[in-house]
């Protein structure tokens, strides 16, 4: 009975050991948010509602401003890394929706993080997958209400900036500018690959992730930076852009966008 009792105790010891090294995160996995807030240089966007100027000197309103957050990957003290399981890591960011401008990452493990970093667009592989595999903000009949798919071009649309300027043509729906950055590289054949990665250092404030809180990344995404980024971009001289070499242009500019600017802690 003894010898029995010793077998079972080991047995159960080394059952132990095995999962914590198949699943060593299985104990002490946190959470953290990406919260994104929306500017126009020094002021806060207000979608429809307030006129902005661009480097160029023109006028603008924005109505509407989506973009694809996914891959995301943190980055930890050490210097290791962790990435966020791909089927949890698909975001879709609406100015004007403001539920979609925090994220929130789930099952994390507990430790010092330093640095945050994402694709902006959807990845060649989602872009391809049947499309039984691609549900939620991927799903191209109406994730999370929509308009960020191009049936007639087999793909997502990246990042969507659309609103009204004095300078840009007259149509029936006022003088509207247009920005729909799509295109991944291509499946049958090649195209314009404008997925476009972004990684924001935290400086010298780690997102400790911990039992008991849930720290807040705040990450600014200036509007302006579309306009006057290394590549200047009057909406006069092209107030619509979708498909066109300008395209990669407009994603490097807008790729910039973004940069740290606070650490926050949310209560559970």
């Amino acid at each position: 009975m003894k010898r029995l009792l010793l077998f079972l105790i080991g047995t159960a010891g080394l059952l132990t050991l095995g999962c914590s090294r198949e699943n060593p995160t299985a104990i002490g996995q946190g959470q953290l948010q990406l919260a994104f807030e929306h500017m126009v240089g020094s002021r806060p966007l207000q979608p429809g509602s307030t006129t902005y100027t661009n480097g160029s000197g023109e006028a603008f309103t924005v109505t509407t401003l989506n973009y694809y957050v996914t891959n995301i990957r943190l980055k930890r003290a050490d210097g290791s890394e962790y990435v966020v399981p791909q089927d949890s890591s698909y975001f879709l960011v609406r100015a004007t929706d403001p539920a979609s401008q925090v994220i929130t990452l789930r099952n994390l493990p507990e430790g010092d993080y330093t640095a945050v970093s994402y694709l902006l667009g959807v990845d060649s592989l989602r872009n391809t997958l049947g499309i039984e595999m691609r549900k939620g903000v991927l799903d191209p009949a109406g994730g999370h209400q929509g308009g960020m798919y191009w049936d007639w071009n087999s793909g997502y649309i990246h990042f969507k900036l659309e609103g009204t300027s004095p300078v840009a043509p007259a149509t029936t729906n006022g003088n509207t500018f247009m920005y729909h950055i799509g295109l991944f590289g291509g499946y049958q054949s090649r195209t314009l690959n404008n997925i476009r990665s972004v990684t924001i250092p935290l400086g010298s404030l780690p997102a400790r992730v911990a039992a008991g809180a849930i720290p807040r990344i705040r990450l600014e995404a200036d509007v302006l930076k579309v306009f006057d980024g290394p590549t200047t971009l009057r909406i006069a001289q092209a107030p619509l852009v979708m498909v066109s070499p300008l395209s990669a242009s407009v994603a490097d500019n807008y790729a910039r966008m973004f940069r740290f600017v606070g650490l926050t802690s949310e209560g559970r």
